[in-house]
């Protein structure tokens, strides 16, 4: 990789500082970063050693493996989060499918919920059914995302992505200093229940979920992460449960614990 240089700082960025970053985030949460990452990095971890007013990687990264506040940023840091509301419709398509032939409340897992926009659009198409005992558990590894999804404010742009009847009723538009922003109203947000949790460290669930969305995440991991978070699903959903991926993700044709039943969406076997 050689040396990046940034002329508006001057901190050099080594293949070996490179190395060190790849091996922590992947020790800290699965994430695998490809050879190709070393720029985005650079200009992510720049930003942190600008703030802390150190003088070079080398000292931001000593100073890393000596500060667990500081792992969290950097964990923060790296992480990618791009999501919108009611992403994927063919997914809460399936979810009205679902709660419209299940009479007992659902439990749903929304498995890296970034900003909010996910779960939100979970429990938003749940209360326009008109249920009432549903809950969503919405858990992210970035703790800056989740208190952005806890606030609940997002810019009214975003409301483009939601559909006009459930808008309306779950939605309120914001006014006065709050002029250009929506937030879900106080039912909907009480649906959801938001926690940090690292998806490769423990679980601490002492019940099952009906359905779990783990969307867009998998595609950071290596094969060996990617089969271990699976059977860590499979055994965490009810039988006969549901797992939801993103679109550029599938499970693996050797697995047996989940079958196929429609677009990125898979039924736990029962067993």
């Amino acid at each position: 990789m050689g040396s990046l240089l940034n002329p508006a700082d001057g901190f050099a960025f080594t293949a070996e500082d490179f190395a060190f970053v790849r091996s922590r985030i992947f020790d800290m949460a699965g994430i695998r970063l490809s050879d190709q990452k070393d720029k985005m990095v650079y200009g992510r971890l720049s930003r942190r050693i600008r703030e802390l007013g150190l003088g070079d990687f080398s000292q931001y990264l000593r100073f890393l493996d000596s500060s667990r506040d500081e792992q969290v940023h950097f964990v923060n840091a790296l992480t990618t989060n791009k999501t919108q509301f009611f992403r994927e419709s063919h997914h809460f398509d399936f979810l009205a499918e679902l709660a419209a032939g299940h009479s007992e409340p659902l439990r749903v897992w929304s498995a890296a919920c970034s900003t909010g926009e996910e779960p939100y659009s979970i429990a938003a198409q749940l209360v326009a059914l008109g249920r009432e005992q549903d809950r969503i558990l919405a858990t992210d590894l970035n703790t800056q995302v989740l208190h952005t999804a806890e606030t609940g404010f997002y810019d009214i742009n975003e409301a483009a992505n939601i559909p006009p009847g459930i808008l309306k009723q779950t939605f309120l538009k914001g006014t006065g200093r709050h002029s250009g922003l929506m937030q879900p109203s106080r039912a909907l947000r009480a649906r959801v229940s938001f926690r940090q949790l690292n998806l490769i460290g423990p679980w601490p669930f002492k019940q099952s979920f009906d359905v779990i969305f783990c969307r867009n995440v998998m595609i950071y991991f290596d094969k060996p992460t990617q089969n271990r978070l699976v059977t860590r699903f499979c055994q965490q959903l009810k039988p006969g449960g549901y797992l939801l991926l993103g679109h550029a993700e599938g499970l693996d044709k050797a697995q047996r614990d989940f079958v196929s039943i429609g677009k990125t969406i898979y039924q736990k076997v029962a067993g």
